[in-house]
Formats: C-alpha cells, sequence, structure tokens
C-alpha cells in the first residue's frame, strides 16, 4: 500500500500521469515549434508532470536516490515555467525562461521513462541489465542530445516576434 492504495494501482497511475505528461510535452513542444502556445496543453503538461515528480516521491525509500534528485529538479523547472506563464504572462524573457523550464521537465520525464524501459523491457535489460554500460549510456546521451537540440530550436522559434496562437 502506498498511500492507502494498493501499489500495483499506485504505480500504475504513476506511469499513466508520465505518459500523459510526457505526450502533452511533445504537443507543447511542437506548439513551440509553430509559434503557438496551446494554453490547455500546457495547463495538462505542468499539472501531470508535477503529479508525477509528486507521487514518486510517495514510493518507498530508505535513502535519497536519483530518481528522487530528478524529482526535486524537475519539480524546480516546472516551478520557474509556471511562474514564467501564469506570473509573467511571457512578457520579455520569461518567454525563453518558459521554454526552457517546460523543455527541461519534459527532458527529465523522458529521460526516466529511458531508464524505466531498461529496466522493464526485456530486449534492453538483457543489453544493459545495471544501467551502467555503454548501451544505456549512449541511450540516455541521444535523449539529452535531441532536446538541447530541441529546446533551443524552440526558444528561437517561441521567441519569434510575431503573434502567439492560444488554441487549444
Amino acid at each position: 500500500m502506498i498511500l492507502g492504495i494498493d501499489a500495483g494501482v499506485f504505480t500504475a497511475l504513476h506511469v499513466a500521469l508520465s505518459l500523459c505528461g510526457i505526450g502533452a510535452g511533445i504537443v507543447v513542444l511542437i506548439g513551440f515549434a509553430a509559434n503557438k502556445l496551446y494554453g490547455k496543453v500546457v495547463f495538462l503538461f505542468l499539472v501531470s508532470t508535477a503529479l508525477v515528480d509528486a507521487t514518486g516521491f510517495a514510493f518507498p525509500n530508505s535513502q535519497i536516490t536519483p530518481a528522487i534528485v530528478v524529482g526535486v529538479l524537475s519539480l524546480i523547472s516546472l516551478a520557474i515555467a509556471g511562474t514564467a506563464i501564469y506570473m509573467f504572462h511571457l512578457t520579455g524573457r520569461w518567454r525563453t525562461t518558459f521554454v526552457i523550464g517546460a523543455m527541461v521537465a519534459l527532458y527529465f520525464n523522458v529521460f526516466v521513462l529511458v531508464a524505466q524501459m531498461f529496466k522493464h523491457v526485456p530486449v534492453l535489460t538483457r543489453l544493459d541489465p545495471k544501467q551502467s554500460g555503454p548501451p544505456f549510456g549512449i541511450a540516455e546521451l541521444i535523449v539529452l542530445a535531441a532536446f538541447v537540440w530541441l529546446t533551443v530550436l524552440a526558444v528561437k522559434r517561441f521567441t519569434a516576434k510575431r503573434s502567439i496562437s492560444t488554441a487549444a
């Protein structure tokens, strides 16, 4: 039992929130590339990703783990992104701050997805069972490189001086 919920059900909820956050985050990223802001999807992304982090802290741990550190860093980036959009309304440099904060949070969620895939997908587990060898490192390096590139692209496109659509 975790927070009064069956551990299996709680884990399924945590995974569903994670996939929802990743899916919404990808839509947000696509919007950045098109210089559009999908307000409801942004809200879904921020809330579901924050809930993923919060539920992640509820899993039993006797020490600080890499997952806890990633969760804390993700919450910090979400707080920055949320402040940029909801308090400062993306004015001035807050627009760039929002894009970077949102993309960092999405990166952390995808980073954990890759780690979980190496833990639970048999073919990946056989490649690198301890997640400490070249296959895991290369996979995570590719994810990092992709996110750096996508974030730079998003900042360039979303910070353009064109009008921003707030559809969806």
